[in-house]
C-alpha cells in the first residue's frame, strides 16, 4: 500500500473516532409487540393522554381495491402497553386534524355535504374514558364541489378551483386557525376563523378585502399567549395577468388578526426575498425567521431574521445572514454549481438564552409516466426528502452558524417513515434518521452523507450537533434490535422530560419505541 493510501485511510479513521466518540447520552425503550387487524393504514395524529399515555389515530384501508373504510384508535399507557382499541368506522370522511385536550379526544374533518352544496368542517368528540363520539359542526361554506381543497403545494398553489382552504395548529394545539377563501360568479370571499381547544370561535375576520389583489396561500402560525392575537405567515400571490421572466410572482407577509382587524408587514427590500418564513412568539418579542434569496427565483442565499412590534408589526430590527463557506462545503464539497433551493421549514425553537435553533428540510415533488401490468400507463408521483439544513442565531439574530447533513430519500407513499424529527437540549440539537443503511459516508471536514440503503429493515441514527456546530453520530436502534420501521417524522414530544415516542408498524405488527435524552 502506498504512503499516501496509507495516510487517506489514517486520516478516515481519525475522522470516524473523532465524529462517532463524542458521548450521546440517549437511551431507548422498546415496547411490547402487538398484532394489528389493518395492514394498510396510515397514522395521522398523535397526543398525549393526560396521564403519561398515548393515543394514536389511524385512518385504515381494506378491500381488493384499497379504499378508506374508518379510523383506528390506539391508546396506551405510560409503559407502552396497549389499553384499548376503537374501530371508528366511518366512510367517505376525510380527517383534517386531531388533539387530546379537556379530557377528550377531538377529530375534525373536512367533508362535501352534496343537499346544501357546501364544505363543512366538523369536529366528532369523545371523552378519553370510553369511546363515544357525538358530532357537531364547526363551519358551513357554500361551494362547488373541488379537487384537493387542502391541498397544500410550497412551490405552486392552485387557486383556480374557486375553492381552498387551510388548518394551522401551534405545537401546543391549543389553539388553531381556519382559513376559508371561495370564489363563485364576481363574489370573492375569504374569511379566517381562530378557535381555543375547547372549540370557542375566538375571532371571526373578514379578509375578502385582502384577496382583491392577492391570493393567500398561509403555512405557519404563531398565538399570543391570551389568543387575542393571531400571526400568520402567508405566500400572497400577486393576481397580475402577465409577468416577465425576472419578475416574482408572490412574498412572503405577515398577518396580525385580532378582534380589531388585520395589520400586515411586508420584508422584501431591494435585492433581498424572504423565502420559508415562521413567526415565533417569544415572550414579549414577535420574531420572523427563515431564509431569503439575492434574486427572483427560488434559490436560497441565506438566513434571514427580524424582530417587529407585536403591536404595530413595525420593523425594530432586520439581518441577513449568507451561508457559510462551511455550509456551503457541507452541501455541494468542492462542486461548482451550488444552488439551494427547495427548503421547507421543520421546526425552531427558542432556548432560555433567547438562541433560536432553526431546521429545515430539502424538499420536493417529482412525478412520472409508466407503464403499469395491464400495458397502459399511470402517473407515478415521487416525494423527495432530501437534506437536513440546521442553524444556530444569537438572541439578536446573528447567524452563529448553519450546517447541513447530506441525505437522500424518496417515497411513493406514506411519508411518515422518511424525513427526520429534531430535538434541542441544553444547546445540542439532536436529530431522529430513520435508514437502511448500515453507516453514513465519512467525508472530510466533518461532514456526513445518509443514503438509502438496500435492506427491508432499517436502523436509527442520531446526528447531535452541539452548542458550536460540530457534528457527531450513533446508531441509536439497530435493525436486529427493532425489527419494525420507526415513523421518524410523526414523534410525540415531551420537552418536559425530555422523551420522544414514536410509533413503529409493518404489515400486521405495531409497537412503541421511546427515547429518553438524559
Amino acid at each position: 500500500m502506498s504512503l499516501r493510501k496509507s495516510m487517506s485511510l489514517l486520516f478516515s479513521l481519525v475522522i470516524t473516532c473523532v465524529m462517532t466518540a463524542q458521548d450521546i447520552p440517549l437511551d431507548f425503550a422498546i415496547g411490547e409487540k402487538y398484532n394489528d387487524r389493518y395492514k394498510y393504514s396510515n397514522l395521522l395524529t398523535i397526543s398525549e393522554d393526560g396521564t403519561g399515555g398515548t393515543f394514536l389515530v389511524r385512518s385504515y384501508y381494506t378491500g381488493v381495491i384499497l379504499r378508506p373504510k374508518g379510523y383506528f384508535i390506539e391508546h396506551y399507557d405510560a409503559n407502552m402497553q396497549l389499553v384499548n382499541e376503537y374501530n371508528y368506522k366511518l366512510r367517505d370522511a376525510n380527517l383534517v386534524d386531531g388533539y387530546v385536550a379537556n379530557g377528550q379526544i377531538y377529530l375534525i374533518f373536512l367533508d362535501y355535504d352534496y343537499e346544501a352544496l357546501a364544505y363543512q368542517y366538523s369536529v366528532h368528540r369523545s371523552p378519553l374514558s370510553e369511546m363515544n363520539f357525538t358530532r357537531e359542526s364547526l363551519l358551513t361554506i357554500p361551494s362547488k364541489e373541488v379537487s384537493n381543497p387542502l391541498d397544500k403545494n410550497y412551490y405552486n398553489r392552485n387557486f383556480s378551483s374557486g375553492f381552498t382552504t387551510s388548518v394551522l395548529f401551534n405545537d401546543k394545539k391549543n389553539a388553531f386557525v381556519i382559513s376559508a377563501h371561495f370564489k363563485k360568479g364576481k363574489s370573492n370571499k375569504h374569511f379566517i376563523y381562530l378557535f381555543n381547544s375547547s372549540l370557542k370561535k375566538v375571532i371571526k375576520h373578514d379578509f375578502s378585502a385582502e384577496v382583491e389583489e392577492k391570493n393567500y396561500a398561509f403555512e405557519n402560525v404563531a398565538f399570543s399567549s391570551n389568543l387575542d392575537e393571531v400571526y400568520i405567515i402567508g405566500k400572497a400571490y400577486f393576481k397580475k395577468k402577465r409577468f416577465q421572466a425576472t419578475e416574482r410572482k408572490f412574498q412572503y407577509e405577515l398577518i396580525k388578526v385580532s378582534r380589531s382587524g388585520t395589520q400586515t408587514q411586508t420584508f422584501d427590500g431591494p435585492g433581498k426575498f424572504s423565502e420559508a418564513l415562521i413567526p415565533i412568539v417569544k415572550g414579549n418579542e414577535l420574531l420572523c425567521v427563515g431564509f431569503y434569496a439575492n434574486r427572483k427565483d427560488n434559490r436560497y442565499n441565506g438566513l434571514a431574521y427580524f424582530n417587529l412590534n407585536t403591536n404595530t408589526l413595525k420593523l425594530n430590527s432586520k439581518k441577513y445572514s449568507p451561508f457559510s463557506e462551511q455550509f456551503m462545503m457541507d452541501k455541494f464539497g468542492r462542486e461548482d454549481d451550488k444552488v439551494v433551493k427547495n427548503l421547507v421549514f421543520k421546526n425552531v425553537d427558542v432556548s432560555n438564552d433567547g438562541a433560536i435553533h432553526f431546521n429545515a428540510e430539502e424538499y420536493f415533488v417529482t412525478s412520472s409516466v409508466q407503464a403499469n401490468s395491464s400495458g397502459g400507463r399511470v402517473k407515478v408521483t415521487r416525494y423527495h426528502h432530501n437534506d437536513i439544513v440546521s442553524a444556530k442565531l444569537s438572541n439578536t439574530g446573528d447567524m452563529l452558524w448553519a450546517r447541513n447533513i447530506n441525505k437522500a430519500e424518496v417515497t411513493q407513499g406514506d411519508g411518515a417513515y422518511t424525513s427526520y424529527c429534531s430535538y434541542t437540549k441544553d444547546g445540542n440539537t439532536y436529530f431522529f434518521i430513520s435508514t437502511a443503511a448500515e453507516n453514513p459516508q465519512l467525508l472530510s471536514g466533518d461532514r456526513l452523507i445518509f443514503k438509502q440503503g438496500l435492506s427491508r429493515n432499517r436502523n436509527v441514527f442520531v446526528i447531535k450537533l452541539d452548542n458550536d456546530g460540530h457534528l457527531s453520530y450513533k446508531k441509536l436502534i439497530d435493525d436486529k434490535e427493532a425489527r419494525l420501521p420507526l415513523m421518524v417524522s410523526m414523534p410525540l414530544v415531551n420537552t418536559l422530560e425530555n422523551k420522544i415516542l414514536f410509533y413503529a408498524k409493518r404489515g400486521s405488527k405495531k409497537q412503541l419505541v421511546k427515547v429518553s435524552l438524559n
